[in-house]
């Protein structure tokens, strides 16, 4: 089976597009996190000066424990929220990458086996040993890759709980820390 110009330009256009397509979302995620890190940026400026007016009034020692104490459990909530969503925007892009793989795997799988399958049906008599073989491989191919991309997935769902177990002891530690020090006025 040989290929057309009409396929050539047809295949050639769609790749243009899934490339542009994934720059877009590319952009977009640098976008996001641009304007996280500014967020984040003008919220610790003003909390900054909060901090320092209240460190400036501070008249003893237990005061400025009470002061510390109180700060820390807010720290770790915002330092929690920021990884989060952090993790969030590189998530959301990773998928948008990995979704259009996909897509294209599928297409060249697709368009592979329409190719052994139209090499079968024009193979001279006495080649059907090496067509079954040939389509015994392109089924193990696409059976590996289907294992590979459950693989993945698990993986990245193991990872996402990691991260929420993380996540949550860093802030109840927090609570807990900034609980006893309270206890301890």
């Amino acid at each position: 089976m040989a290929l057309t110009a009409d396929q050539i330009i047809s295949s050639q256009k769609a790749n243009l597009e899934t490339l542009f397509g994934l720059t877009t979302k590319a952009f977009e995620g640098v976008e996001k996190l641009v304007e996280l890190n500014v967020t984040a940026s003008k919220a610790a400026l003003t909390e900054a000066a909060g901090t320092s007016q209240a460190l400036l009034s501070v008249k003893d020692a237990q005061e400025l424990l009470t002061l510390q104490a109180s700060l820390f459990q807010p720290l770790a909530e915002k330092t929690a929220a920021y990884s989060r969503h952090l993790y969030d925007i590189a998530q959301g892009t990773s998928a948008e990458f990995t979704k259009a793989f996909e897509v294209k795997a599928a297409e060249a799988q697709q368009a592979f086996v329409g190719l052994v399958d139209s090499a079968a049906k024009n193979a001279p008599a006495g080649s059907e040993t090496a067509v079954a073989v040939m389509k015994s491989a392109v089924a193990a191919a696409n059976n590996a890759f289907e294992s590979v991309q459950k693989a993945v997935k698990q993986a990245s769902d193991v990872a996402e709980a990691n991260f929420q177990a993380v996540q949550t002891t860093a802030v109840n530690a927090a609570k807990s820390t900034a609980q006893t020090a309270t206890r301890k006025r």
